[in-house]
């Protein structure tokens, strides 16, 4: 099983599918810790880590049943031309998910909401971890099937995701206070969740849309948000040397 240890191939293996998983993981992260704002300040690093533990031992369970993976792209029915898998199920269910999430955060958003009491905050709190866990699941299937076509070797494909898990959780605290401190980048990711969702239904149904443009996309529209924010802070900056223009 640890073989590779002592080959060339296995430690190129091993780092090229880390670097895969990390960087997979990055629009994973900020979705997770927008989803993690829901909750207050003292439970939101604890939300993530339990909800990224919680991802790591689902991804080892699924990375566990290879053969159960490898057939996700086996049809399952058929419905005229159209051959349902369990692959396109779950990118089906995962999408839907997302859709429904970023429509419900978004109006939580932009109506307010208003959780109080401590039996409320308790089952926030399971409710974001959990959230956690399945938007991970969803974000990581693709790079889990990945995998397993990259490598037959386990024991690289669960150092990779610990490997990346780890990144993410070094990281989630950083990115989780960028996010509260910018709200419009924070409402910049939840359009980000509508857009992934569109387009794992889109992957459901057959309909492939390449990466390349989802990533250009977000990309693109993170750039000028960073140009919106720089302009904002220059006048605010020349609003406080110059009190008279707030008049």
């Amino acid at each position: 099983m640890f073989d590779w240890i002592l080959t060339f191939e296995g430690w190129l293996g091993l780092a090229t599918l880390s670097l895969l998983e990390i960087v997979l993981g990055i629009d994973n992260l900020i979705f997770i810790s927008v989803t993690a704002q829901r909750l207050p300040a003292h439970q939101r690093d604890r939300a993530r880590y339990i909800g990224l533990l919680g991802a790591l031992v689902l991804r080892i369970i699924m990375l566990s049943m290879l053969v159960w993976i490898i057939g996700l792209t086996q049809p399952i029915t058929t419905i005229g031309e159209f051959e349902l898998t369990w692959r396109d199920v779950i990118m089906l269910a995962g999408g839907l998910f997302l859709l429904w999430k970023g429509t419900l955060e978004i109006h939580h958003e932009v109506e307010g909401g208003h959780d109080v009491g401590p039996r409320r905050a308790a089952a926030s709190f399971a409710g974001v971890v959990a959230m956690i866990i399945v938007i991970d699941f969803v974000f990581a299937l693709d790079s889990i099937i990945t995998a397993v076509g990259l490598t037959e070797v386990l024991s690289i494909m669960i150092i990779a995701n610990v490997v990346a898990i780890a990144i993410m959780m070094l990281a989630a605290q950083p990115v989780g206070a960028f996010i509260e401190a910018n709200p419009t980048f924070k409402m910049l990711a939840l359009a980000f969740i509508l857009l992934v969702g569109v387009a794992l239904v889109g992957e459901g149904l057959h309909f492939h849309i390449p990466r390349g443009y989802i990533y250009f996309a977000i990309a693109f529209s993170l750039a000028v948000e960073i140009v919106n924010m720089r302009i904002r802070k220059r006048r605010q900056a020349a609003r406080a040397g110059n009190p008279e223009e707030q008049a």
